[in-house]
């Protein structure tokens, strides 16, 4: 497919100070677009100015939340150089979610160069400094407007960027998270491994609850047993126990976080035990008492790696590792975002440049 470019006559003002960015408020000057429909397949790739779009009332998204998405980000190198990290990862993942979503197929070819076409030309809105970024969210909704409970036939697939400041302008200093035990995000069999706005709709009762709190985010357990643990909001979890890296298995309602995977393959290259497997709250709580609790930090896009000091599980509260990031989460954190932002030689192959 030929991508067709229309750019900006009225680009706006680049913002120089990237600590003032914050996070998903302030967008580039262009957007790339494409376009489904029943019997005629994706069509029409484009980049054209960041706008408003037009959508019918009876717009199927709208009624039935029949829409998937993505987030990764781009990274300046010291030299100046523009690249990402994984990209290929997110755009196979957006297919996953399609297929649970019954949401055509989207060509990874076509995403993936729509995104680079894109980034070369808002290239001069990817921040400088250290820790900033260029936040880039991919995502597909059904637009055919029909008030009928069916899957959607047209659909509009959509790339937006967003200049991020650092996201520990204060330095990488641990969180407090509340374990909810209430509400439930997923359950095995749902669409809980997804990246579908339903989910984290769901998963907002809970946040709010942890903010009320005073801590930072939510941790959920399954939603059958209501004891193991799954997820942190928008993050996976990891905790050290003794001299093992255990993180919750992948049954079906947790997400296939990419810095999760990352975060495994770095630790089994280093020599680390690295298990997957079910991990209750109680087991959590026993392992603390016993001192075998080290550390606990959660993994995603935006933060790369949360380090966790302090977990609370109804009356009783975990403070870990004397709330201050440990040696693994502090060692994570730094190879990430070394290969990420071109600090650190890339020997895992997951850096591509523009």
């Amino acid at each position: 497919m030929n991508i067709k470019i229309t750019k900006t006559t009225n680009p706006k003002p680049i913002p120089a100070d990237d600590s003032t960015l914050g996070f998903g408020r302030v967008f580039s000057d262009h957007m790339f677009v494409m376009n489904y429909k029943k019997g005629e397949g994706w069509y029409d790739p484009r980049i054209v100015p960041f706008d408003d779009i037009a959508l019918s009332p009876a717009a199927m998204v709208l009624h039935y939340s029949q829409t998937i998405f993505e987030g990764l980000k781009a990274y300046r190198k010291p030299d100046g150089n523009i690249q990402l990290f994984r990209p290929e990862e997110n755009f196979k993942r957006m297919n996953l979610s399609g297929s649970r979503m019954v949401i055509p197929e989207i060509p990874e070819d076509v995403a993936l160069a729509g995104l680079k076409e894109l980034l070369k030309l808002d290239k001069d809105w990817i921040p400088h400094s250290d820790g900033a970024s260029l936040y880039i969210r991919p995502f597909v909704f059904a637009s055919d407007p029909f008030v009928g409970v069916r899957p959607g036939e047209e659909y509009i697939f959509m790339i937006i960027t967003s200049p991020s400041g650092p996201y520990y302008a204060t330095g990488l200093n641990p969180v407090g998270i509340y374990v909810e035990e209430s509400f439930v995000r997923a359950v095995r069999g749902g669409p809980g491994y997804t990246k579908t706005g339903g989910n984290y709709a769901a998963s907002l009762a809970g946040q709010v609850e942890a903010q009320k709190q005073g801590l930072a985010q939510v941790l959920w357990l399954d939603g059958i047993e209501r004891k193991y643990i799954e997820e942190v909001g928008a993050m996976n979890i990891f905790f050290v126990i003794g001299d093992e890296v255990i993180t919750p298995e992948l049954q079906g309602s947790i997400l296939e976080g990419i810095t999760r995977k990352s975060v495994i393959e770095l630790c089994r290259k280093w020599g680390l035990k690295v298990t997957e497997r079910k991990i209750s709250i109680d087991e959590i709580a026993d392992t603390y008492k016993s001192g075998a609790l080290k550390e606990c930090f959660g993994t995603g896009t935006a933060a790369v790696i949360s380090p966790v000091g302090l977990l609370k599980w109804g009356d009783l509260s975990m403070e870990i590792n004397n709330n201050k990031i440990g040696d693994v989460s502090k060692r994570l954190y730094d190879t990430l975002t070394g290969i990420q932002y071109g600090k650190i030689t890339d020997d895992m192959n997951w850096v591509r440049e523009l």
